[in-house]
């Protein structure tokens, strides 16, 4: 089976001055078949929906990242103290066997 090129991405970089640069995507048969038939039942071109998904997948990355580095600047800070994982992990599951019991004598 052929694959068509669904799409191109135009990405801009440098110094002030666009640069369009082309990307194409591949897609599964089944996520390339559901993005036609969107694109078809709606009349938006399927570029767009790609770009739309690109652009707040890249901003939710953003988001994640500047949080991320918020805690560990928060952490080295002393803001917050971090916690140790398996002390966490014991914690909760002995929480959780508790609640099972106390489920269980009701």
């Amino acid at each position: 089976m052929k694959r068509e090129k669904l799409s191109s991405l135009s990405l801009t970089f440098g110094d002030g001055l666009p640069i369009l640069w082309l990307m194409e995507i591949h897609f599964t048969p089944e996520v390339e078949s559901r993005l036609k038939e969107l694109a078809a039942t709606s009349g938006r071109p399927a570029q767009e929906y790609v770009e739309d998904a690109m652009a707040t997948y890249l901003d939710d990355l953003a988001g994640v990242r500047d949080l991320l580095a918020s805690r560990y600047d928060d952490v080295l800070s002393g803001t917050v103290a971090p916690l140790d994982g398996e002390e966490f992990f014991s914690s909760l599951h002995q929480r959780e066997e508790g609640m099972l019991r106390q489920h269980k004598n009701q």
